[in-house]
């Protein structure tokens, strides 16, 4: 079985939040710990997506290793291969032979891309409401996605429900014997959305930072919720509400209906306190642990090219198969 990329490790600014820890990173940990020997394990940091929205080149260079530095403290790099997507070629190479197959109509229905340019229309008048606003990055970045998980010709992939639909894309191709149809191995805990938009999701492209909660600081007291007296778990009437017992039930590690009830009786002051404590303590470790080894460059260099290297190993047999299957070899 070969464990692979889904949304992978996506690094774009100087943090990462807590949408993302439960998310990608311990969850990467879990799948490690209960892996079989003779699984492989492959997790890379995708700097390619980040370059989907504008970057300042010191501010992406800094949170790739900040990303590296954070997988190595929940990974073990001799059991899982650690590397940076932008090491390997393979994956764009393979990216370009689904852009030749991928229906502009299915790129289309993507939801990032609808919400994306939905957000561009907001923000401009009339005459600027087209879909020359947002970047083609954006708009074909499921197909690397796509590209990220099939070069491997991965069995299983970790991935969120928001990125469910892009993985969807592997499908299709899948269907070829070359590749194996990929399963979705889901993330246990519920969707983490936006401290001050509770119907979003919690994003780092978001101009608000009180938005989200970083691994360097959090804004849980801010929180939207409502004047409804007491607490239950309703997304749909009550999302903010809901989006903090989220929280609390993720680092908790508890059902978000077991802490509803808990709750029940109790003020939304209390809860917000408790959410605060409980991320806080989460917290510790990723705060912490990072700053330990992040200064060792040379370690993790050497994480990041041995990966590399074993990555580039399992993706180039890939390759030379697509390159004959396709006529280019």
């Amino acid at each position: 079985m070969t464990i692979g990329n889904g949304g992978a490790c996506n690094v774009s600014g100087k943090y990462v939040r807590l949408r993302n820890y439960h998310g990608t990173l311990s969850n990467r940990a879990k799948l490690q710990k209960s892996a079989e020997p003779d699984d492989t394990l492959l997790f890379s940091i995708v700097g390619w997506y980040g370059l989907t929205l504008p970057q300042d080149p010191t501010t992406l260079r800094s949170a790739r290793e900040d990303m590296l530095a954070l997988l190595a403290i929940g990974l073990d790099p001799e059991r899982s291969i650690l590397f940076h997507q932008d090491h390997n070629l393979y994956h764009v190479e393979l990216c370009w032979v689904l852009n030749c197959l991928a229906p502009v109509g299915k790129l289309r229905r993507m939801t990032t891309w609808k919400s994306r340019l939905a957000t561009s229309r907001n923000a401009g008048p009339e005459d600027e409401m087209d879909e020359s606003l947002p970047n083609s990055g954006l708009f074909t970045y499921p197909v690397l996605q796509a590209a990220d998980v099939l070069v491997y010709r991965a069995t299983h992939v970790p991935v969120g429900e928001d990125q469910q639909q892009h993985i969807e894309l592997t499908r299709d191709p899948g269907q070829n014997p070359l590749f194996p149809l990929p399963m979705y191995v889901n993330a246990p805990s519920k969707r983490i959305l936006s401290l001050r938009d509770p119907i979003s999701k919690m994003s780092k492209s978001s101009p608000d930072a009180a938005s989200r909660i970083l691994i360097d600081r959090y804004h849980i007291r801010a929180a939207v919720t409502d004047s409804i007296p007491g607490i239950s778990y309703d997304p749909v009437h009550r999302p903010g509400t809901s989006n903090l017992l989220t929280i609390l039930a993720a680092c908790t590690e508890g059902d978000v209906e077991d802490v509803a009830r808990v709750y029940a009786s109790r003020g939304h002051g209390q809860l917000k306190s408790d959410v605060a404590d409980a991320v806080e303590e989460l917290l510790k470790g990723p705060r912490s642990e990072p700053e330990r080894i992040r200064h060792e460059k040379a370690y993790l260099h050497e994480i990041a090219r041995k990966g590399a290297c074993k990555a580039m190993v399992h993706s180039g047999a890939t390759m030379e198969d697509v390159r004959q299957r396709i006529g280019l070899a």
